[in-house]
């Protein structure tokens, strides 16, 4: 589960998230959209707590993201955009080092690494050097780190980025898979991965959350009948692309 409540993030005079509201239960994978700027990386930041917010408050796993930092970061599953890695590590001691600093026990490790690495199709590449790996690789990488500990919350910024078409297909099965038993957040600049990914969306603008719920509610609510996401992003946007924040 993830709740925040009037949430929000400063940088110096620059008000990033203001006064961000929501909640996604267990079992749901929700869409985060924006134009540029309109907040998400901030907002992805703090739930992750890479940042501390500067008002409001935010839950995730039912350990606040300010006072319970440690608790959160163990029941989270984060993959930044870009898949930040250690290029001069091999896949197999990469993820070795991220099992010990998940702390898994000797006995889960290598169960969960044979699970990851045919999970994200990893076997070609598991002796080699990160640095020599494909951009597509090397974003399977990031996503197996993020899903090696088996945590009940997964932040997922771009998951797909990189991929070619059949490793897309695969990797939005699979997150449609967690999504099952997982609280997922998925933020992506392609509409067309929310309406197959997700069930429901969270759309920002200029810091604040302009709408959150289904396409079919979020149209109601603007009285637009049959309303398409693309359509229902722009007239919360301003027309402005689902890009980076």
């Amino acid at each position: 589960m993830i709740e925040a409540a009037s949430l929000a993030k400063r940088y110096g005079a620059f008000e990033a998230v203001k006064g961000v509201s929501f909640r996604i239960e267990a079992g749901q994978i929700v869409g985060l959209l924006g134009p540029n700027g309109a907040g998400k990386t901030s907002l992805m930041r703090i739930l992750t707590c890479y940042h501390f917010p500067d008002g409001g408050r935010a839950e995730v796993d039912g350990h606040d993201v300010a006072g319970q930092p440690h608790q959160v970061r163990r029941s989270v599953g984060y993959l930044p955009e870009g898949s930040p890695l250690y290029p001069d590590m091999k896949v197999r001691e990469f993820l070795g080092f991220i099992a010990r600093v998940r702390e898994l026990a000797r006995e889960d490790t290598r169960r969960r690494l044979e699970w990851v690495v045919e999970t994200c199709g990893l076997g070609a590449v598991y002796t080699r050097d990160i640095r020599r790996l494909s951009r597509g690789y090397k974003q399977r990488v990031g996503l197996a780190q993020a899903i090696l500990h088996d945590p009940p919350v997964l932040v997922l910024d771009e998951p797909t980025s990189g991929l070619d078409p059949n490793q897309i297909v695969e990797i939005r099965a699979l997150i449609r898979d967690l999504g099952r038993s997982k609280t997922v957040l998925l933020s992506t600049h392609i509409l067309q991965e929310v309406e197959a990914i997700c069930g429901s969306v969270l759309i920002m603008s200029a810091g604040r959350l302009a709408a959150q719920g289904t396409v079919e509610e979020i149209a109601r609510g603007l009285n637009m009948e049959q309303a398409s996401l693309e359509s229902l992003f722009a007239r919360l946007t301003g027309g402005g692309s689902g890009g980076d924040a």
